[in-house]
């Protein structure tokens, strides 16, 4: 088999496991939180990973990272991990995990909004502007027609709360993202630099844990295996195969092509949550995941997106 093969292979291996595994780790959350508190959750699927990955990197004696770069890599993976993707655990408490992943598809719009140096490229390009009008109208739709997590159909606010959290976790993880790539020289990447941003995250959400009583009421032995498989999907797919593909794929592809699988996640999370968890969904709901998808697809698809 040769190079150009093989890298072709990789590629496409890359990609699924970005576009598909990503997808069903919002149904992987729900399994892991009927026994396992959130925060203990992020900790123990970031702690494991990163401790799984830097015996890796150390046997594989890849090049630690300087000072400055690792308390970059910290500092970035403790906002995309714990504020990014913790707070989606949370909020799945509240709202199904189709929904959870459908506003999550709202990230490119954050880029825009929060990518203040190029903001004013972005203002003067129409495809950009109905891009982000249309992303949100289809956020606010989805989210006024999605049902609450069952059992709580009382508690309407519940709703409002579960899509607060998941989009304070979109900005997060952007802010994140944002932060790596302006103080992370994008040469010398090694197995070290995703598994600082794991380690950091797993000590930061296992701290939060402590200071919200999650260890304090945490009964190992009381979790089913249910929820250990749940948080085992977590650690080997959604923060080893995934991520790695993620933080790989995004050092050999363009960012927005990268980026697409904010189309694909959603998609298979709504399907995944309704094929094998029973949650309900409505044509006017699927009707407004076209409408978030279609904004997100101009918003790329621009000239001045195409070429971030």
């Amino acid at each position: 088999m040769n190079t150009v093969t093989v890298s072709r292979l990789w590629l496409v291996l890359a990609y699924a496991a970005v576009y598909l595994v990503w997808g069903t780790t919002y149904l992987a959350n729900l399994y892991a939180l009927t026994a396992l508190p959130p925060f203990i959750i992020s900790a123990l699927r970031y702690l494991v990973a990163g401790l799984l990955l830097a015996a890796v990197a150390y046997g594989k004696r890849q090049a630690f990272p300087p000072g400055k770069e690792v308390r970059d890599l910290a500092i970035s993976g403790i906002l995309m991990l714990v504020g990014g993707s913790g707070l989606v655990v949370v909020a799945e408490q509240y709202i199904t995990s189709g929904a959870a992943a459908v506003i999550v598809a709202t990230e490119p719009l954050w880029f825009v909004l929060l990518d203040l140096p190029r903001w004013k490229l972005y203002a003067s390009d129409k495809k950009v502007m109905t891009g982000l009008l249309l992303g949100f109208l289809g956020i606010a739709l989805f989210s006024h027609l999605a049902p609450v997590r069952p059992g709580q159909e009382a508690h309407s606010s519940n709703l409002i709360l579960g899509t607060g959290l998941v989009l304070a976790g979109c900005i997060l993880w952007v802010m994140g993202t944002l932060y790596a790539s302006r103080r992370i020289k994008p040469g010398g990447y090694t197995l070290w630099h995703p598994t600082i941003q794991l380690l950091a995250a797993g000590f930061f959400a296992g701290l939060i844990a402590l200071v919200n009583g999650e260890w304090s009421r945490f009964d190992g032995l009381a979790v089913g295996v249910e929820a250990w498989g749940g948080l085992g999907f977590l650690i080997v797919f959604g923060s080893l195969v995934a991520y790695l593909a993620f933080a790989w794929l995004v050092t050999v592809q363009p960012p927005a092509l990268v980026s697409t699988h904010t189309y694909i996640n959603p998609v298979v999370a709504v399907f995944i949550g309704w094929l094998w968890a029973g949650e309900p969904v409505s044509g006017p709901q699927l009707l407004a995941l076209g409408v978030v998808l279609l904004g997100v697809i101009l918003t790329q698809r621009s000239e001045i997106g195409a070429g971030t």
